[in-house]
């Protein structure tokens, strides 16, 4: 937990979220984790020769019934370690335990500036459904937000079935060796 809370830090304070920094980072990760594993939503860690190098998470889109099908999701890969393909490898992994789980839909939210994110999510077969401008401030300037959108599995090309409902929840909490 520490580890994530380290990468997640570097990331708020210089992301979207920045400039500040939670003081109550670590017990918002662990409760997180807690209900994303009580919900039994994927919950991915990329680990370097033993070291936590990144992790992915899904977390539901909308609260209501209608969008049980459909997750939004996380990435965040330590800073030393970027550009090196694990984000590549959570992103993949996500979308594969996402799928398997039943999920037809994954939703992303990206800062505007961000290009290398909207280039691996395009890579991972995301496509955008929407430009937010100005939605965002931080360091005294107003930024832009990007949805991007992907199909998992058979998307909406088919109903679910019963049995894709019950599946919907299936624990996946997994280790990624880089």
């Amino acid at each position: 937990m520490p580890a994530m809370v380290a990468i997640y830090t570097f990331h708020i304070t210089r992301g979207l979220e920045g400039p500040y920094v939670d003081p109550h980072a670590l017990e918002e990760i662990k409760k997180r984790r807690k209900t994303m594993l009580k919900r039994r939503l994927p919950h991915l860690v990329a680990e370097l020769a033993g070291v936590v190098v990144g992790y992915a998470f899904a977390v539901p889109f909308r609260k209501r019934p209608a969008y049980r099908y459909t997750v939004k999701h996380s990435i965040y890969v330590h800073h030393e370690h970027m550009h090196m393909g694990i984000g590549r490898l959570l992103i993949d992994a996500l979308i594969d335990a996402c799928a398997s789980s039943g999920y037809r839909q994954m939703i992303g939210y990206i800062d505007g500036s961000n290009s290398a994110s909207m280039q691996l999510h395009e890579a991972a077969g995301f496509k955008q459904v929407a430009h937010l401008p100005s939605v965002g401030f931080k360091y005294g300037r107003w930024t832009d937000s990007v949805m991007m959108q992907r199909s998992l599995g058979d998307g909406d090309t088919t109903l679910p079935s019963e049995s894709t409902g019950q599946m919907i929840g299936r624990e996946v909490d997994q280790t990624i060796l880089a």
